[in-house]
């Protein structure tokens, strides 16, 4: 689901604090500026498990001040992406063997040190989990990431409705 909302103070808070009135646990949340000057975009995954409650979310969601538009995106074609910094204990005998393991995920290393280094890598939240994954047995020391942050594609396939064609009659 996504918002567009005013960049305003206590926006970001009166919008969780509805999501947690109607128990809704946010998975991930990512708030951040947008092309126009004063408005920002708020993406969260929450999960729903009736569509009415959603659809009520939405409505209460609407009905905020600051929010000038909701969305949900869930059955949408999207680009959605997340980013993580993995902080790895490592010595220099196996930053060649780390730099083999990150590699083929496009991550980089954005920071060295005697005994660490920091992986900063982008992609799919399953991506993003697989390469933790491997990093893992290295030691991490620590882990940070953003949450998912995704628009809809430009071009949203057009759905149909299947119908059996009866050629067999």
């Amino acid at each position: 689901m996504t918002a567009t909302v005013h960049n305003r103070s206590g926006v970001l808070n009166r919008v969780t604090g509805l999501l947690a009135k109607r128990q809704f646990n946010i998975e991930s949340i990512s708030v951040g500026r947008t092309e126009t000057e004063g408005v920002s975009k708020m993406t969260f995954v929450v999960e729903v498990e009736d569509e009415r409650k959603l659809e009520q979310l939405t409505k209460q969601l609407n009905k905020q001040i600051d929010v000038l538009k909701v969305s949900d995106i869930t059955d949408k074609a999207i680009v959605a992406r997340e980013l993580a910094m993995v902080k790895v204990i490592s010595n220099p005998q196996i930053r060649s063997e780390i730099q083999g393991i990150i590699e083929p995920f496009r991550a980089s290393i954005i920071d060295v040190s005697k005994e660490s280094i920091t992986v900063q890598v982008t992609g799919k939240s399953d991506k993003v989990d697989a390469l933790i994954d491997l990093l893992r047995p290295y030691g991490v020391k620590e882990l940070a990431r953003t949450g998912l942050t995704a628009f809809t594609r430009g071009h949203q396939p057009q759905v149909t409705e299947f119908k059996p064609h009866s050629l067999l009659k």
